[in-house]
């Protein structure tokens, strides 16, 4: 058994948790690393010159570029031509739907899920309408036993395909519902059709779980390091299918077939790649038997090898991928346990207050099947009402959130709600998150309902 996490450790990295403030929005995007502050600030203070040159400082700043890359890459088991960074998801998304204009015919069929984040849809939907194809809407499943838990699933997915397919967009992890998605079982299903290709939208997967896309089987993969405790920038794979299928964005005198080339269009801002080695170090550290080790200020130094743990440590896991796969083995475990007393609350069979209280996905904690980004609504309540009420009870002291979290098809098509701004109460749960805040929350909302 894994030994578990020290959050006590874990929050001293993170100069934010320092504050009465309890981050409950973290679906939003999660607090950072102060070992990445000083990646960035240092990067600026030192090495803020443009790429490629000869003198020094060029030169040093360039391999902090390309470090910032490798480590990327590494971290999900990528090669570095198969990556791009740029300003956001939805960002790197639009670049790709351009990037794939030709492999898109008149004729041809996109088929998207309704469960998505509309980061993976308007660039389909758009694209569709350019080039005269046919948009298919993926519809998710409900399982007899949980009507309120839709899903997606290869069963549900394959009487849309047809040799016309050429793009299928899903989500890993709904940012609404928490559900995980069997990406690779959709994969393997995707590529029986001669020319599709599956992309992914991971934003709500990454800041809980390994990411690894040869596992995977992906031809398209995104998320955003902010959202796991990084820089405010985001991150897209392209298998070497799928980059065979694109056009290039890039000037007429880049002649590369990497994914930069192809569709970075200087996005990726210098300083903020640089933070990233910083992140992918401190998920390492997280594999070990000991606290996570303390970096501040050493990413920074450049190329120096950071020490992950302790020698024990190493020897339990001697590769790179070992670490970060026990890392979020202990993440894992951790965030059941958060989830799992959310998720007991939400669901009790005969609860005080007398509401009756929705969770929309997966009410059962395993980790194996949900991550914990938990939304509710309540029967009797604006979702918006009870969030400020709950903040008002608190002192404004827990941040979490109400609304359709730009995932707007799935609130009004698929879960049927009609106020679509008003949505639903959404608590997203990390690794930095206790139990002491998570039952502290389930007091407070519990005495806001039985006072109504």
């Amino acid at each position: 058994m894994a030994v578990p996490l020290d959050v006590t450790a874990v929050r001293k990295h993170f100069p934010a948790l320092d504050r009465e403030q309890v981050y409950f929005d973290n679906a939003g995007g999660s607090q950072v690393l102060q070992e990445v502050v000083d990646s960035v600030s240092t990067y600026l203070a030192t090495t803020n010159v443009q790429l490629g040159a000869s003198y020094p400082i060029g030169q040093q700043s360039t391999k902090l570029y390309e470090h910032g890359f490798q480590s990327a890459a590494e971290y999900i088991n990528a090669t570095r031509d198969s990556i791009v960074l740029g300003s956001s998801t939805t960002q790197l998304y639009r670049n790709l739907s351009l990037a794939l204009f030709d492999h898109i015919t008149p004729g041809s069929e996109i088929i998207l899920s309704t469960i998505d984040h509309e980061a993976n849809l308007a660039s389909w939907v758009q694209l569709a309408s350019f080039r005269g194809a046919t948009i298919k809407w993926w519809h998710p499943s409900f399982s007899p036993s949980n009507t309120t838990n839709p899903h997606l699933t290869p069963d549900s997915l394959r009487p849309l395909l047809s040799d016309k397919t050429k793009i299928v967009a899903c989500t890993h992890t709904s940012n609404i519902l928490g559900t995980i998605t069997p990406v690779r079982a959709i994969a393997d299903l995707v590529h029986t059709q001669p020319h599709a290709l599956l992309c992914v939208d991971a934003v709500a997967y990454a800041p809980h779980r390994e990411v690894d896309v040869q596992s995977f089987g992906v031809d398209f993969y995104a998320f955003s390091w902010y959202k796991i405790y990084g820089p405010h920038i985001s991150m897209l794979y392209a298998s070497k299918r799928g980059r065979e299928a694109m056009l290039s964005l890039g000037h007429f005198f880049k002649r590369g077939r990497d994914l930069e080339t192809l569709l970075g269009l200087a996005g990726a801002s210098y300083e903020l790649v640089n933070g990233v080695p910083a992140v992918v170090q401190y998920i390492q550290s997280l594999a070990g038997t000991a606290a996570p080790t303390t970096m501040v200020g050493a990413a920074a130094e450049g190329l120096k090898k950071l020490v992950v743990g302790q020698e024990e440590e190493d020897k339990d896991f001697p590769t790179f991928r070992a670490r970060v796969g026990a890392a979020w083995t202990r993440v894992a475990d951790h965030e059941q346990a958060l989830q799992a007393k959310v998720l007991g609350y939400l669901t009790e069979q005969e609860p005080k207050h007398g509401r009756k209280i929705t969770v929309w996905g997966e009410t059962r904690a395993d980790a194996a099947l949900r991550v914990p980004v938990i939304s509710f609504t309540v029967e009797g309540w604006k979702s918006r009402d009870l969030v400020l009420k709950v903040q008002e009870r608190t002192g404004g002291r827990f941040g979490f959130r109400w609304g359709a979290f730009y995932s707007n098809r799935l609130v009004e098509d698929v879960l049927g709600m009609k106020d679509v701004d008003d949505g639903v109460v959404r608590v997203s749960l990390v690794h930095y998150n206790t139990l002491e805040e998570v039952g502290e929350f389930v007091d407070a909302l519990d005495a806001v309902l039985r006072e109504a």
